[in-house]
Formats: structure tokens, sequence, C-alpha cells
């Protein structure tokens, strides 16, 4: 353990996880295993953007009713808290089960529903389980690979979700042509998920849960199952702090893409082709970036990652909004895709190695799912409420001070954890 920063900087002593540690071959399986899984988390995020226009045609609605279905599905991403704390009792490996069978049922039942109501139902459902399916398997990945790349995998994870999006992107268009149409989307999306619901009977327990389960299983069942139980715990303040950068992040992320065809239309004069065009290059050039982003987290520390990636994430949206012409808003376009996707496992990072065991899954869903997804589900209603007074420009352009906010949070408040392990992490 002479390569380790010392324990002293910690608050509680460092001390290794019991029991024999996974052998390399179990963890390629794994690494892939969770790849697969995280690669469909984004395939589905990224298809509803991509389907809208043809499900308001089908189902009769109009835009507001349609911001509206917007709002109801993404409060899934909330209600996914439910599900994720369950695995500090239950175990990641069950919970992770759940999350794949569940999403693979919702995506088929969302390709046959009748009209708007049951289909936001079913995906306000579906994105229960694909965010509960996207947290667990953070976790398992912080508890079970080596800290020397566990940045590195997370990164990789976040980045295979991405990935997803861009494959969505490309395949879409191609589907909508079927005679079944944007049903498709979702027939495809849930036959991959299903083998890896027959696959997941390779995946183990982490040995972190299973000891520090033992360790806990004494406690009374009222108390594990108090949803406040963590907010009475030392880590209350952490939980906040983490809850307010994530806050911060979303208001800046959750719309810089989402809105910058509208921008480009409405601001810049696109055609559809140019605006596709850019982001497709935009998504193809990040994306090696975007793989590397983990491996960078490992090689320089959390926090000196999150200078270069916070701050190429904040020039990149701000400069996608103001700049002119085709060729410097698509290079500003990559940029900001770049940052979008690799602040994700710098938060991801933080949040799974400064909580322990026994409550990270808890602590990682008030942060994220509960607490910072606020900034997620309301910034969108507020971004297009403002910009139809002042414009995609200076309003989606202005978000970019938020990263920079919440990088100013991560280095005043968090320590460096990179090169640690759990044990040692957690008590700082």
């Amino acid at each position: 353990m002479s390569d380790l920063p010392s324990p002293s900087l910690s608050a509680a002593p460092y001390r290794e996880p019991a029991g024999p540690a996974p052998d390399e071959g179990y963890l390629r399986r794994l690494l892939v295993f969770l790849s697969v899984a995280t690669f469909f988390e984004g395939y589905d995020m990224f298809a509803l953007a991509q389907i809208l226009p043809n499900l308001r045609r089908d189902f009769h609605i109009s835009p507001e009713a349609a911001g509206v279905l917007l709002a109801c599905i993404n409060a899934g991403t909330v209600i996914a808290y439910l599900l994720i704390r369950v695995a500090d009792r239950i175990g990641r490996r069950r919970v992770l089960s759940i999350t794949i069978v569940g999403y693979t049922l919702a995506s088929l039942a969302s390709a046959a529903s009748p009209n708007a109501v049951v289909f936001g139902l079913l995906q306000c459902i579906a994105r229960v389980f694909l965010i509960g399916e996207w947290t667990i398997a953070m976790v398992i990945a912080a508890e079970e690979y080596p800290a020397a790349r566990r940045g590195t995998v997370i990164g990789i994870l976040q980045a295979c979700s991405s990935l997803g999006g861009i494959a969505c992107a490309g395949l879409v268009p191609l589907m909508l042509k079927s005679p079944i149409g944007w049903r498709l989307v979702f027939v495809v999306g849930a036959v991959p998920l299903a083998i890896m619901a027959y696959a997941r009977r390779g995946l183990k327990e982490t040995r972190r849960f299973e000891e520090a389960h033992a360790a806990t299983a004494t406690t009374p069942a009222p108390v594990q199952g108090d949803i406040f139980a963590v907010l009475r715990t030392k880590h209350l303040k952490r939980i906040l702090q983490m809850a307010v950068i994530w806050f911060l992040s979303y208001v800046c992320t959750q719309n810089a893409i989402t809105f910058w065809k509208e921008f480009a239309v409405s601001e810049r004069h696109f055609t559809d082709a140019q605006v596709g065009g850019a982001i497709t290059v935009a998504a193809v050039v990040s994306m090696p970036l975007v793989f590397l982003a983990g491996k960078l987290l490992d090689v320089v520390g959390r926090k000196r990652g999150a200078v270069i990636i916070y701050g190429v994430l904040s020039a990149g949206v701000f400069a996608a909004y103001t700049l002119q012409g085709r060729a410097a808003l698509t290079g500003a376009l990559v940029l900001a895709v770049f940052g979008c996707s690799a602040f994700l496992p710098v938060l991801n990072a933080f949040t799974t190695e400064l909580f322990p065991t026994e409550h990270r899954a808890d602590a990682f869903a008030w942060s994220n799912n509960l607490l910072g997804r606020i900034g997620y589900v309301l910034s969108p209603p507020l971004v297009g409420y403002f910009a139809a007074r002042y414009g995609w420009g200076p309003t989606v352009g202005a978000t970019a001070v938020f990263p920079l906010r919440a990088l100013g949070l991560i280095l005043a408040l968090l320590p460096e954890t990179g090169g640690r392990e759990l044990e040692e992490t957690a008590g700082m």
C-alpha cells in the first residue's frame, strides 16, 4: 500500500476490504456487462427526443402538451431514488437485475401504448429503471475495480451511455420508416436488455456490500427502511454539497444539447441537414475524448480533471450559443458535447467514493436523484420561458456560468479521492 496517499489525511484509518479481490477475467466480463447495460440507457434517453414530432402527430398533442409529457416522464429520474436506495439493503446485484428486467418490460409496453397518457406513464416507469440501472452500475464499478483504474472504468461506462445516444441518433431515422414507426424504437431497445437479463446470472454481489451487509445484519429493519436515516448521519453535509454540485451541473448540461437545434435553426438559420451534420460531427469527434475522460481522472486526479472538463464544458456551451458560422459553431459543439458527457464521470466518481458502502447507494440517490435532478427537471421549462423573451443564444449561453460555480464548489469543498481505496475516501 506504499503507493497510496497517507491514511493520515483521512478522518478514518484506511482498511482494505476483506475477502479475495475479483480476478481479472471476471472484471473484464463485468465491464462488458455493465457497458452494454449503460449503452442502452443512453439509447433510450436519446430516443424520446428523436421521436417526439412523430409521437405528437400520432397522439394529436400540442407542443405545450408535449412539454408536460416530457416533464412527467423525466419525473421518473427522481422517483428512481426509491429503487436505488434499496441497493444498500438487498444488494447491488439484485437491484441491477430488477432494473434490467423492469426496463425491458416497460419499453416493450411503451411500444404498444394506445395514447399519450399511457405512453407517459410507461416511460416514467422506464426512466425509474433506467436511472436505477445507471446508478447501480456506477456503484458496482466503484466497489469492484482497483483504485488505480476506478475512474477509467466509470468513464468507460459513461462513454458507452453516450455511445448509445449516438447509435440511437443514427438508427431512429431508419426505424421511423418501418410499418410500426416510432414503436419499433422501443421494441429494439428492449431486445438486447432481454438478453442481458439472462446474462446477469454470471454477475456476483460486490465483496464490499457483502462485508458491510454482514456487519450491519443486526440493524433493526425499521431503521434500515427509514428513507431519512442517512440524513441523520454525519454524511448529511456531504450529501447536500454533492446535491448542489449536481444541481448546478444539470442546469447547463440538460439544456445545452437539447436546445441547440432550436438555436441553430432560428438564430443562425441552419437547415435541418446542416444541424444533423453538425451534431453528427460533434458526436463522432468528441466520443474518443469522452472515453479518455475517466483515464484523465486517474492520471491527474479528480480535482485537476474536474478543472479541465468543467472548463471545456463551460467554454464549449458558451461558444456554441454565441459564435457565428457553421465551422466555428460545429467546433464549439464538439467541446459542448464532450463536456456534457465527461462531467458525469467526475461527479460519479466523487459521489461513489465519498460515502461508505452501507450508505453509498442511498447517499448517491439523495445527492443525484432526489435533490440534484431538481435542476434536471425544472431547468428546461425555465430555459424555454426565458428563450421566448431573450432568444436561445443569450439564454442557454448564460447557463455556461453554472458549471463554473459547480467547479468552484468542487475545488473548495471536496477532497482529492484519486488513487485511494473506498475504505479511505469514505472517511474524508
